[in-house]
């Protein structure tokens, strides 16, 4: 299934709605910890960057799965938005809108 963050993908189409998916993923007690003590030094937190790869793939398969079921051809204007869930979750969704080719 085409997935564009633009409008025009060179096709005629016809918008079938708006289709999401998300998901909300946590780290493990041990990740945390080893979170909490990069975060005294500084760089990267390789466990949490894992994560949202991770969640944002996740988000973007429910959406795939959502636009198939309404028989779409193709998302466009394809977006996420993240958030924070206390301290230690993180909510991912990928929208977008479904379309059928003409």
């Amino acid at each position: 299934m085409l997935i564009s963050t633009t409008e025009n993908i060179g096709k005629d189409y016809e918008v079938l709605g708006e289709v999401f998916g998300v998901t909300t993923q946590s780290r493990n007690v041990v990740s945390n910890f080893g979170a909490g003590l990069k975060n005294l030094v500084g760089g990267e937190i390789k466990g949490y960057t894992q994560m949202l790869h991770t969640s944002r793939e996740e988000a973007i398969q429910r959406m795939k799965d959502d636009a198939e079921s309404k028989n779409a051809d193709a998302i466009v204007m394809m977006r996420f938005d993240s958030g924070s869930i206390g301290n230690d979750m993180q909510s991912v969704v990928a929208y977008g809108t479904a379309v059928k080719f003409r």
